[in-house]
């Protein structure tokens, strides 16, 4: 089994119990132009849990995996369990990817009972996520909203299928803070919900919804106590659906994901460099070679202060406005070097990768 730690606050990601081993599902399908993907719209009420949960749990999926294992010689079937949910009328279905992960088998099973076999589409690891394609029709999906325009203390639910046997469980909470910065074993770093639902091994995967029935996150982590730690209770976590959406239809539609790019690495300004009168912003730690950052002659040590006309107080604005930006947008930059701002023009490009389970990489544009 390949865990996934997270970061020395004791935090570890849920592995569902699943084994997780190498292999690659074959034949592949895309949809046809823009997925249909629904989203929110304006002049909807809020409803109760049981409301959202009546609404949604025709949307929800259990999943179980198998795979054979070789131990000592011996071949092991060896199987792993997790949620899902229907992003599509025509099958496609939305889970993290370390549910699937090494799976040769991937069976879904709807609330009504009916079981189909999965195709693994693709998958961004990066993002923990991968799209499943099931051969069936006239599927409910759900609908996403905006987890932008969310608050600290709203509401959530969440249906997923605890311990791979109590499927189709609700559990309700609240949000409890936003952007939480989680970084993962593997080198996985994503900003998180953060709720108190009771998330529990096969829940990842799962939807956690708004009290309007909307999908804002798709949980896959908790925290958990170790060793001589003190136990922890109800701290969950769950990805942002507006951090990832894109890059799901990017998947069913072309089996690749395109990241907008210039070509730098950033941290936040320490405090100790504050202290002496350095503003805040993104501070450049490396400049990768040929890139559109070192074309617009940016250089280690640089402070990023503005971008576009906007603020940069830390490496995560940066980083939101260049994602926000297509491939051959300008940036106009104001950089702090040396005591002096002085600007700069950078030319956005963008990185390609496959999202296929070979995982052929493509070279950055």
């Amino acid at each position: 089994m390949k865990n996934k730690t997270l970061n020395t606050r004791k935090i570890y990601a849920v592995v569902l119990a699943i084994v997780l081993v190498c292999s690659a599902t074959a034949g592949y399908a895309y949809a046809a132009g823009t997925p249909n993907l629904i989203y929110a719209s304006a002049g909807r009420t809020p409803g109760t849990a049981a409301e959202v949960y009546a609404q949604n749990v025709n949307s929800t999926v259990a999943i179980t995996t198998s795979a054979v294992m070789n131990y000592f010689g011996y071949d092991t079937l060896s199987g792993g369990s997790g949620s899902g949910f229907i992003i599509t009328d025509d099958g496609y279905i939305l889970t993290n990817y370390h549910v699937v992960e090494g799976a040769e088998k991937i069976t879904v099973e709807t609330y009504s009972g009916d079981k189909y076999t999965a195709e693994l589409i693709g998958y961004d690891d990066s993002n923990d996520i991968a799209v499943l394609k099931v051969d069936a029709k006239n599927l409910t999906p759900v609908t996403f909203g905006d987890s932008d325009n969310i608050a600290v203390g709203e509401d959530v639910v969440a249906i997923g299928n605890p311990l791979g046997e109590l499927h189709f469980s609700l559990t309700r909470g609240v949000v409890s803070a936003l952007d939480r910065d989680v970084s993962f074993s593997g080198n996985m770093h994503l900003k998180l919900i953060q709720t108190d639902c009771a998330i529990n091994s096969g829940n990842s995967g799962g939807a956690l919804f708004n009290m309007y029935g909307e999908v804002i996150g798709i949980t896959n982590a908790k925290a958990s106590g170790s060793g001589f730690s003190a136990p922890v209770d109800n701290i969950a976590f769950a990805i942002p659906v507006n951090t990832v959406v894109g890059v799901v239809e990017q998947i069913m539609t072309k089996g690749e994901i395109s990241t907008p790019y210039i070509g730098i690495s950033v941290m936040p300004v320490s405090d100790e460099l504050q202290a002496y009168g350095i503003p805040m912003g993104a501070e450049v730690v490396s400049v990768n070679e040929d890139s559109p950052a070192e074309k617009a002659e940016l250089q280690e040590k640089d402070i990023i202060v503005a971008a576009n006309g906007e603020d940069v107080t830390d490496s995560d604005d940066l980083v939101k406005i260049i994602r926000s930006c297509d491939a051959g947008d300008k940036v106009e930059l104001k950089i702090y070097r040396q005591g002096e701002i002085i600007e700069a023009t950078v030319t956005v490009g963008e990185t390609v990768k496959s999202a296929l389970p070979e995982n052929d990489e493509k070279p950055e544009k």
